[in-house]
């Protein structure tokens, strides 16, 4: 089901939740949950509406022209997305209309994953468990943007979702509307966000002075 809600600034923002088992999330259904209602913002939950993974092509062509800034939503998956973001970049994102000598049709449009990972951010460091950042992990889905012609951010990550209470789910979920709230207003610095390892490191540092 797609949720929408009439744009009322500068940016509409497009979030693709993908999360194949969102009865049983503990963090992501608390985030998406908490900007379903902002104005200017679509939330189109893969999952619900491709159960059988039979994604419209045109119909997620018509979303992404309709939107200016593109946001991954989704469970870090073995150092990726969950099967129907990697099928529907397979589909959609078509040569000769998303990349290609004519393919021009994303190009200017901003693009960023909001990930959890149920590891502790520790564990994503050259000296941690998974021996490399989240930014570096992130690294195809980066240039999938670039190659397309959008501008890829900083990701909004959410580690340590596996022992997290509540309260602590809340206040990320506090941040990741703040967050949405500043993309889709235009108060985001891009080439701050560009640069940084993930928007809710130090998110104030990232808005315009």
């Amino acid at each position: 089901m797609i949720e929408r809600e009439s744009p009322v600034s500068e940016n509409r923002v497009l979030v693709l939740f993908a999360h194949p088992a969102q009865e049983k999330s503990r963090v992501n259904r608390i985030l998406v949950e908490g900007i379903r209602d902002l104005p200017g913002v679509t939330v189109h939950d893969l999952y619900e509406a491709y159960p059988e993974l039979d994604i419209e092509v045109r119909r997620e062509q018509e979303l992404l022209l309709a939107h200016d800034v593109i946001v991954f939503q989704h469970p870090f998956f073995w150092y990726s997305t969950p099967a129907i973001l990697k099928e529907w970049q397979d589909l959609v994102l078509e040569h000769g209309w998303a990349y290609g000598s004519t393919g021009n049709a994303l190009h200017g449009k901003r693009m960023l994953n909001a990930v959890t990972t149920g590891g502790r951010e520790v564990a994503y460091a050259r000296d941690g468990h998974n021996h490399f950042t989240m930014r570096e992990l992130l690294v195809p889905l980066e240039q999938t943007a670039r190659l397309c012609g959008m501008r890829y951010l900083a990701p909004f990550v959410v580690h340590g979702t596996l022992g997290m209470t509540r309260e602590q789910a809340d206040r990320h979920a506090s941040d990741w509307r703040r967050t949405i709230e500043a993309l889709r207003d235009d108060r985001v610095d891009l080439d701050r966000a560009v640069a940084a390892a993930r928007l809710n490191a130090d998110f104030d540092a990232l808005l315009r002075d």
